[in-house]
């Protein structure tokens, strides 16, 4: 059951995306925007995707907008930078803004991950792109870079264990893994831009001052080397501008290929005797890196000293490369958010049986309701408001989210049946789950959290397709309270001025009377929003 639902709706997200446009994927950096635009081709051929499919790159944009230089102390995002950074999305805007909506991915990093006016300035950019910004997690980038690195490669490479280093503006992002699966991932708390403003201000260098930037990146990367060291890898691999500029450095220098420590060193020395990465006057580090080259390559340094690097390539593929096969693995292969939710149902020792019933029940109340009536009758009652475009959710991802919502709204479970709901809102809130956005995170805690008893006004005040599924869900359980294979009843739900009415068979009612008793009492639970909620017998 479950799979023909998967597959129907994979049929459905195929549908919705428009194969005569390109698709675009952006990478909102702390140092750079990044925007890949491509064709999928399908084919019978072994190809990347499970159709033999392929990616036909047509269009590429890089600006330098060093976000995370705008970071205040207060952690916001300066006027200067952001106006910057808006009028770089500006121009991107007019590439991508009419391409579809299931065709585009665009995720903020680092920056936007810890600057606390992010909102602000993720609503302004969604309005300069006409598209959604998605805010990943560390760990989610680290992934989806994992997943760009491994797609560049050649076959014969892709068999090797390998550890891949992305050097960003305010992160750097290891990964082990092997083939297409990621193993071991972390994020850590330094990037180009942050190591160089703190320690090369001005521009200039001196061996003091990058033993001092060395040590910094040793202290972040000292909890996870002993880690990595123990794992090992055939193979090294850096992702990004910082390698990638200091690759190209080492080759203008010796005019060796690949990454060594004698080439660190012979760079090192190079850069000391030149003052500045200006001075150094390679042709290999431009204008618009030299401000940040410093710091990238003291990053670079620690990681070959901290986990025993001796030698490491380079790869064209990084971030906006693993968006752009994370949204054809969406729409015409896997979603890695599938085998997440998965995965979670067993961790946490999920009844499934009871779970698909919930799922079945969510679903025939989905089918069933006049659903845009209900969000919009949620969203006129007093307690819930829209909070703009970003509440505005597609057909495909309410069914995805009250899906998902009801194979894990027993997850709290696992630590104690009290309170079980707010257990697995907290987790999900709070875990790491590969390929799920934070929005799309929250998204599914809030709906585990609001599944049962008192209903989370707080929480879905400003977010009516949430409360809206929130209430399908609620009445989900409730018709499963039984736990059993019985079939569920013929209902339907209907939508009226103020009020929802769930119709049900009157003789389903008298062998329920607990099921009877507990829509009694949603309709109580459901007054806070202010929603009347009843139940006909017929």
């Amino acid at each position: 059951m479950v799979a023909r639902s998967q597959t129907a709706e994979s049929a459905r997200s195929f549908a919705s995306a428009d194969a005569d446009h390109p698709y675009a994927a952006l990478d909102l950096g702390s140092n750079s925007f990044h925007l890949l635009v491509a064709h999928y081709h399908p084919g019978n051929a072994p190809g990347l995707f499970a159709d033999g499919g392929r990616l036909q790159v047509i269009d590429r944009h890089r600006e330098m907008v060093r976000l995370a230089e705008g970071l205040t102390a207060e952690e916001g995002i300066s006027a200067p930078v952001a106006a910057r950074a808006l009028a770089c999305l500006k121009r991107i805007g007019q590439r991508i803004r009419r391409l579809p909506r299931h065709n585009v991915r665009v995720v903020g990093t680092n920056t936007l991950r810890r600057a606390r006016n992010s909102q602000a300035f993720i609503t302004a950019a969604e309005q300069a792109l006409g598209h959604r910004v998605d805010i990943v997690s560390g760990r989610e980038e680290a992934r989806l870079i994992y997943l760009g690195v491994s797609h560049s490669l050649e076959a014969g490479e892709s068999q090797a264990a390998r550890l891949v280093v992305d050097i960003g503006g305010g992160s750097t992002e290891l990964i082990l893994g092997q083939r297409f699966q990621p193993r071991l991932m972390d994020s850590l708390h330094m990037g180009c831009v942050s190591i160089s403003a703190r320690f090369f201000p001005d521009g200039k260098v001196t061996a003091g001052r990058f033993t001092d930037a060395e040590n910094a990146a040793h202290q972040e990367l000292e909890a996870v080397a002993q880690i990595y060291r123990a794992r090992g890898w055939d193979a090294a691999i850096g992702s990004s501008g910082t390698m990638l500029a200091v690759h190209d450095a080492i080759f203008e220098l010796l005019g060796t290929r690949g990454i060594s420590r004698n080439g660190l060193a012979e760079l090192k020395e190079r850069l000391f005797t030149a003052g500045s990465a200006e001075a150094l006057a390679l042709e290999a580090v431009d204008a618009q890196r030299t401000p940040v080259f410093a710091g990238g390559l003291a990053i670079v340094c620690a990681v070959f000293d901290a986990l025993g690097v001796d030698a490491m390539t380079v790869s064209d593929g990084a971030l906006r490369e693993g968006l752009l096969h994370d949204l054809l693995g969406r729409l015409h292969a896997h979603d890695i958010r599938e085998t997440t939710v998965d995965d979670l149902t067993l961790r946490y020792h999920v009844d499934t049986a009871h779970a698909q019933r919930v799922v079945a029940a969510a679903a025939l109340l989905r089918d069933n309701v006049p659903w845009q009536a209900l969000v919009r009758l949620v969203r006129k009652l007093g307690a819930v408001r829209a909070s703009g475009e970003r509440d505005a959710l597609s057909d495909n991802d309410t069914r995805r989210l009250l899906r998902w919502s009801a194979q894990l709204h027993e997850i709290g479970m696992d630590i104690a049946h009290s309170q079980y709901h707010k257990h697995g809102g907290y987790l999900l809130d709070n875990m790491d789950l590969p390929g799920f956005s934070r929005a799309e995170q929250h998204s599914l805690a809030v709906l585990v959290r609001a599944h049962r008893r008192k209903f989370p006004v707080a929480e879905l005040g400003d977010a009516p397709c949430l409360a809206a599924l929130s209430v399908l869900l609620r009445l989900a359980v409730l018709l499963c309270r039984s736990r059993t294979e019985d079939a569920l009843p013929r209902l339907s739900i209907g939508v009226g001025a103020g009020e929802i009415k769930l119709v049900l068979p009157g003789e389903w009612l008298g062998h329920h009377p607990l099921t009877k008793l507990d829509l009694e009492q949603e309709a109580d639970y459901l007054a806070a929003i202010p929603l009347r909620f009843e139940v006909i017998e017929k």
